[in-house]
């Protein structure tokens, strides 16, 4: 609903805090993860106005912020609990976190409700107070949507991109920008949230690479890790001078047809989230 880690984290705590508030009106016999999900539903709408968020234009979310796969596997639920696929890799995504936020707040809570949580048209129009037809047609201008927002290329199998991953990572620690600009789609995609930036193709990647091999920053360092189920690299970088590898940014990245076509890049400040040491120790 959020596609911020940070406002996630703080709905998560003022669902439990109004749970707990209210308990008395929680009434014997009702299923209590649906009485919690209407609770988060309503904290993450009061969020979505505190913060008069629109539609953005051309899929730029500044707020977007990438979670950690360690946590999600921390809370992943067991094989009794019917709620596994809450944490699928497609409703995960970047991309799809990205594409949802186009959708006004309740046609996106209805779209999470029916096509992640697998709620009835019923249900989910007595969650959100509307009618089933309602319900259902904010569902369908919601699933169109998403069809013309989302990329439509299937992502390619694991152990590719991992394979992937390893030359990406070989190519920047070695500076060698024609063995990166080998691994891009054409139609590269880059953006930098909270930074309104966009860049668009291999040509205006290729200044992006040059500043980074050929300015004199440094020498880097990159570490594999993953974020929202997708490869990421956190990039440290050594600056002339310093004899250690410091945070430098943090690349989640999706790939298409065996190459990679976006990179969104977060600052240093997420690495602590996701276990990376602020400073490697490497001479």
């Amino acid at each position: 609903m959020l596609a911020s880690f940070e406002e996630a984290d703080d709905a998560v705590q003022e669902t439990f805090l109004r749970a707990w508030r209210h308990q008395e009106r929680f009434e014997p016999g009702t299923n209590p993860r649906a009485w919690l999900y209407r609770i988060a539903t309503n904290v993450c709408l009061d969020a979505i106005r505190k913060h008069d968020r629109r539609p953005p234009s051309e899929q730029e979310v500044t707020w977007l912020q990438p979670y950690p796969d360690h946590l999600l596997d921390r809370a992943a639920p067991s094989d009794e609990q019917p709620d596994a696929v809450v944490v699928a890799r497609e409703t995960i995504e970047l991309a799809y976190l990205t594409a949802i936020q186009l959708l006004p707040p309740k046609q996106r809570a209805v779209l999470l409700l029916r096509d992640v949580l697998d709620w009835s048209a019923a249900e989910t129009a007595e969650l959100l107070e509307l009618s089933v037809a309602s319900a259902n047609s904010a569902l369908q201008r919601a699933r169109a949507t998403l069809r013309s927002a989302r990329p439509a290329e299937p992502q390619a199998p694991d152990e590719s991109e991992r394979r992937l991953l390893a030359q990406l990572i070989d190519a920047h620690e070695r500076a060698d920008i024609e063995a990166a600009v080998a691994l891009l789609r054409a139609d590269i995609r880059v953006t930098m949230p909270p930074l309104p930036q966009v860049y668009l193709g291999v040509d205006a990647f290729l200044g992006l690479l040059d500043r980074a091999f050929n300015s004199g920053m440094g020498e880097w360092r990159l570490v594999p890790t993953s974020a929202n189920r997708t490869p990421a690299a956190a990039s440290y970088l050594r600056a002339p001078g310093d004899d250690r590898f410091r945070a430098f940014k943090l690349d989640v990245v999706r790939m298409a047809g065996g190459k990679v076509a976006e990179f969104t890049t977060f600052g240093p400040g997420f690495f602590e989230r996701f276990g990376l040491p602020a400073v490697l120790l490497e001479s």
